[in-house]
């Protein structure tokens, strides 16, 4: 079951004026204006099982906001299976799990993107122990530093049903955004993936469908819902 995305293809930087990039200007729009009164800075992107779109998505949205001139920064915290070094093309020798462990300073471990405002933190080694470690005091450290550097921080994570790392990010985010592969995931896997974040009162900002419309390759690849509007 193929992705209307190729899965490495970083679209919103090198086709910025396809259809498919502007559906992410729109995503990045909807979340800007999803609360009024708050401000979404740290956003965590999960999804409810593997290989629905969730990392491709995480980094285009951070294209996304960088054109827009935002300072971005863009976490890979799924530490037991990143994918950002290799949409990025860049090396996961060290990254958010060195500087955690404090084997890296932290301005050593962001590394800049050809897109202008966007740098990166790859996850890094896989530690033995990575919901223990996202749950630590380095990562809280971490996340106020770079909120003081950034304004805009998109956190890449595991699958929410898989694994706890999610949640742990989810408590330390302002909002949520949950991909769901439409071809693939059935309704009561997506229900348990709302429901999991609820239990954590983490604040679901919108659902991203990917492959809604595998008829026309020219059609967006998602559909954004705003679940405060749902």
């Amino acid at each position: 079951m193929s992705h209307l995305i190729p899965k490495w293809n970083l679209i919103t930087e090198s086709n910025p004026k396809s259809p498919i990039s502007e559906g992410y200007r729109i995503l990045r729009t909807n979340i800007e204006f999803s609360t009024i009164d708050q401000n979404l800075q740290v956003i965590m992107v999960t999804s409810s099982k593997p290989n629905e779109g969730k990392s491709t998505t995480s980094a285009n949205m951070a294209v996304a906001f960088a054109q827009a001139n935002k300072r971005v920064l863009l976490i890979d915290a799924d530490l037991r299976k990143p994918s950002q070094h290799h949409i990025f093309g860049k090396s996961n020798r060290s990254g958010l799990t060195s500087a955690l462990f404090k084997q890296k300073e932290l301005g050593e471990v962001i590394q800049h993107s050809n897109t202008e405002n966007l740098s990166v933190i790859h996850a890094g080694p896989t530690p033995p122990n990575p919901s223990e470690l996202l749950s630590s005091k380095q990562m809280a450290t971490l996340l106020a530093t770079t909120r003081e550097m950034f304004d805009v921080i998109i956190i890449d994570t595991p699958p929410i049903l898989s694994v706890t790392d999610a949640q742990i990010v989810a408590t330390q985010s302002d909002g949520v955004v949950l991909v769901i592969d439409s071809g693939k995931v059935k309704k009561d896997a997506a229900l348990k993936a709302k429901a999991a974040l609820g239990h954590v009162n983490a604040k679901l900002i919108g659902v991203v469908l990917n492959n809604i419309n595998r008829k026309h390759s020219d059609s967006y690849s998602y559909y954004y819902e705003d679940v405060n509007e749902a």
